[in-house]
């Protein structure tokens, strides 16, 4: 079995018919659930949280058979991702893509269990802290796009979870969890 790095590589990636967009309805459908899969898949293992569809990304080439997806099956994949929610077109051109492994609602789960877990029921963490502190470490938090932690953030402030605090600059912004 194939892999890049120590991530293992599903078989129908070294099936060249797989690295063209299949003109079959039932196929395509096929393939593209496949090919969302496995880039999401990878962007969790490997915490990637942003691809480019000019950029590149380890999937998008197999050097192996001598082949690349071309720029509009690069597209038809990503965008069946932004259309079931998995995904977000940053930019009007769609030439960069966020990666949702989990949805908004399922990182704020993760916060909330990250909160409990460290006792902080009642307590006091900085935005930075969350994503790159000691306690965070070993956790998916850890390291996570600052875009999509603080949309989490503000869907539990919303649900009254927490409160969001504003610093003189984005260094200091807190969180003041109240579960």
């Amino acid at each position: 079995m194939q892999t890049l790095g120590e991530f293992k590589l599903p078989h129908f990636f070294n099936y060249p018919p797989y690295f063209t967009l299949q003109p079959v309805r039932d196929t395509r459908e096929k393939q593209i659930q496949l090919w969302k899969e496995l880039i999401l898949d990878y962007c969790r293992t490997q915490k990637i949280f942003i691809v480019g569809l000019d950029e590149d990304f380890p999937l998008f080439t197999n050097a192996v058979i001598e082949r690349s997806l071309s720029h509009e099956a690069r597209e038809a994949f990503l965008s069946a991702l932004v259309s079931e929610g998995r995904a977000e077109w940053l930019d009007k051109g769609r030439r960069k893509c966020l990666i949702l492994w989990h949805r908004i609602q399922d990182w704020a789960d993760l916060i909330l269990s990250f909160a409990r877990d460290n006792g902080l029921e009642d307590g006091v963490m900085t935005v930075d802290e969350i994503r790159s502190g000691i306690e965070s470490r070993g956790t998916e938090l850890h390291g996570m796009e600052r875009t999509i932690l603080m949309r989490a953030l503000k869907h539990l402030e919303h649900k009254g979870k927490l409160a969001i605090f504003k610093g003189t600059s984005a260094d200091d912004e807190g969180v003041k969890f109240s579960i």
